[in-house]
């Protein structure tokens, strides 16, 4: 856009150039006296389109967006923010609905299994008789970490930590029969057995057929994995995650600042709903349930009601979401994924970043405009004076060394007003946060980490993590 502008403005000032020469080598030496001139026409026509050339060198208009962005990406830089391209601040200050994932956006990232469940034992007659086998929590956990082990998702991670904190054996996939859906789950053969784990649907597309679990898991708050070895389904693996102590805070400032907030997640909706709870997210803005590409479609709903849609996400699973919408950004403790296809990076991993972005866009926008309207402001007056507006009145006119003197103090005022973008957003960011809001977060969050642990304790003492 700023491209468009400046070279409007240099055709323009090269015709009012041309004009301005044309005018007094032709018609203003009739007009003025010989001694305005020295009897040379040509001369004075010619010194005047050099004044207009020179208090018109599109310096301060040159400067006004440049300045102002280098300052504000390296104000970034130096805060743990990574923004691709100048483009990106001016869009992210037009933003009006900020999406977030849940796994590791709003919560850490770094789910510890709490619980792993096994058919009751009181119905291992008939599960025996149905499916030939039962399998122990140290089984459920070994083999499930024996797949996970070939994963980056942070469940998997969290399966691998806990078979490693037990001391399980290693188990070895078969090559080759590695298999991973984002949003669904994994599967590989495992000393000839097929396991799978995952979401129950995906369990249930390799093998397993019945559910034992359903009464159980009815009444469930904790995320859930289910693990299916060949057509039996062996247990449920039940994790938490932790919720970033800022998260609160971020919401309620976007919240208060006019901006929609919404969370996608492709958890179960009573934990999803719990999570967003905490963090002040409504229940009507919660959607759950939901694969990698109907996040993607998502986004591209809410574009279509004209929307300016920012997404925050950490994982593969939002790659797609996070290329999609007007700037993806990008937590910066996530896989490589999502951080080639983001607009913006928090190399800090922390939530509360976001509203650094979104302050310091505004705040370069805002000097941008204030360079733009200040290099404008100064061709409209000085440009006449420069074509001679005022030598038939007063006699007033400007050399090209007044000229250029001219145009150097206006460029040093666009720089001083960039370089003022500094202070400005040091000030700023001491209204943004505040101690007492970051208090409550951090109340909330542990309250769900004791509420989690009084529902769901360790199974029994046979397995703990």
């Amino acid at each position: 856009m700023l491209s468009q502008v400046a070279g409007h403005f240099t055709y323009g000032v090269m015709t009012l150039s041309a004009a301005t020469f044309l005018f007094w080598s032709l018609i203003g030496g009739h007009i003025l006296p010989a001694a305005f001139h020295g009897g040379n026409s040509v001369s004075l026509a010619l010194q005047l389109s050099c004044s207009v050339l020179v208090v018109a060198c599109p310096c301060a208009l040159g400067l006004a967006t440049p300045t102002a962005v280098l300052v504000g990406t390296s104000l970034g830089a130096k805060r743990g923010l990574l923004l691709r391209g100048g483009n990106i601040l001016e869009k992210f200050s037009m933003v009006n609905t900020v999406v977030f994932d849940k796994t590791g956006t709003l919560t850490m990232g770094k789910p510890v299994v709490t619980k792993i469940l096994t058919p009751e034992r009181s119905k291992v007659t008939d599960l025996q008789e149905k499916f030939n086998h039962t399998w122990s929590e140290v089984d459920v956990l070994k083999f499930a970490a024996g797949v996970e082990s070939n994963t980056v998702h942070p469940v998997g991670k969290a399966i691998v930590e806990a078979a490693q904190a037990v001391n399980c054996q290693n188990m070895k996939i078969v090559d080759g029969t590695f298999l991973e859906e984002p949003g669904s789950g994994a599967v590989a053969t495992i000393e000839n057995k097929k396991v799978s784990i995952g979401t129950l649907d995906w369990v249930q597309r390799h093998g397993v057929d019945e559910n034992p679990f359903q009464e159980v898991e009815a009444h469930k708050s904790q995320s859930v994995v289910y693990v299916g070895i060949d057509s039996t389904l062996a247990g449920l693996i039940y994790f938490e995650d932790q919720i970033r102590e800022d998260a609160g805070q971020v919401v309620k400032s976007l919240s208060k600042q006019g901006i929609n907030v919404y969370m996608l997640s492709g958890d179960k909706r009573n934990n999803a709903e719990y999570v967003a709870s905490v963090v002040g997210i409504p229940k009507e803005k919660v959607i759950s349930g939901v694969k990698p590409r109907e996040k993607k479609k998502f986004i591209t709903e809410l574009q279509k009601d004209q929307n300016i849609v920012a997404m925050v996400g950490d994982g593969i699973n939002d790659a797609a979401a996070l290329a999609s919408s007007h700037v993806g950004i990008a937590m910066g403790g996530g896989v490589g994924a999502a951080s080639e296809v983001s607009s913006i990076v928090l190399l800090g991993n922390r939530l509360s970043q976001v509203l650094d972005a979104l302050e310091l866009s505004r705040l370069t926008m805002k000097t941008v405009k204030q360079n733009l309207w200040w290099a404008f402001a100064y061709n409209i007056v000085g440009l006449p004076i420069a074509a001679g507006v005022l030598l038939p009145v007063t006699g007033t006119m400007l050399t090209p060394s007044i000229a250029g003197a001219l145009m150097g103090l206006s460029s040093v005022g666009v720089m001083a007003n960039s370089l003022f973008l500094r202070y400005k957003f040091s000030s700023k960011q001491g209204e943004i946060y505040s101690g007492s809001a970051h208090t409550k977060t951090n109340g909330d969050s542990n309250l769900l980490m004791d509420k989690s642990a009084e529902e769901h304790p360790h199974s029994d003492g046979k397995w703990k993590g």
